[in-house]
């Protein structure tokens, strides 16, 4: 089975050096998506689920940091930073690679031979991607960026400012995103997937391509069956569907 790949790099020239390298050093390989920014790249992975991610690290919306993290240990992530090396000692220390800008044949000739080498393995474990984020957090500077604590919707003739603090869930609906709250709820023309990369990982969780929740939302997940289960929110009725991609979320 050939291996899938999801290139994400916002450098015009730099995206199309990396994919041409890639084509000659690893030709059996599949580009099954290329994204400019780290909203695309989540959105991608997502829809293709890749075996392999290669993640700019300073990406307009989610950085490949954030991309990363969302990953965890879902695809083996290598990273491509222009952070020259005192930096990115960082990253030997974990379980990922990385490649320096400009990118070199050489170099990633060599990654993609250490690559090769772990696809018989599962990919690194969430508790060992979660340290080496945390590392390069704080190692490489200018890849966070601020929070949302604000969104202003309409409701009806309405426009309402609203604390991201008293939403319930996010939830994608055609060209707008839904926001639900206990006694109300709006729409905005912005994304799902562009919403998501101002909101705090931590707090606000994705459980399906079009949902976010608020993670203290949360009243209790319930199975479905084998493979389906579903997320009841204190203060609605509804029940939020949970993919099979998020199901790791609720596990003991």
């Amino acid at each position: 089975m050939n291996t899938s790949i999801l290139v994400a790099e916002d450098e015009p020239l730099m995206r199309e050096r990396l994919l041409e390298m890639l084509a000659q050093a690893w030709p059996e390989a599949r580009v099954v998506m290329v994204a400019e920014n780290g909203n695309d790249a989540w959105d991608g992975f997502l829809e293709h689920e890749p075996d392999v991610v290669f993640l700019d690290i300073r990406m307009p919306g989610l950085s490949g940091l954030e991309v990363a993290e969302r990953i965890g240990a879902m695809a083996h992530v290598v990273f491509v930073t222009a952070y020259d090396q005192y930096a990115v000692d960082a990253f030997d220390a974990g379980a990922v690679d990385y490649l320096l800008k400009p990118v070199q044949i050489d170099r990633l000739e060599r990654a993609l031979a250490r690559l090769k080498s772990k696809l018989a393995q599962p990919p690194a474990d969430g508790a060992s991607m979660g340290e080496l984020l945390r590392h390069l957090k704080t190692a490489l500077p200018g890849v966070r960026q601020e929070r949302t604590k604000w969104i202003k919707a309409s409701v009806g003739r309405q426009v309402r400012v609203i604390d991201v603090d008293e939403v319930l869930f996010f939830q994608s609906d055609t060209r707008y995103t839904r926001i639900v709250l206990r006694d109300y709820e709006a729409l905005v023309r912005t994304p799902l997937k562009d919403l998501l990369s101002t909101l705090d990982p931590d707090r606000f969780w994705q459980i399906h391509r079009a949902t976010v929740v608020n993670a203290n939302a949360i009243a209790a997940a319930e199975r479905i069956d084998a493979e389906r289960m579903q997320v009841l929110v204190k203060g609605s009725e509804e029940k939020l569907a949970v993919s099979r991609t998020f199901v790791h979320l609720f596990r003991e």
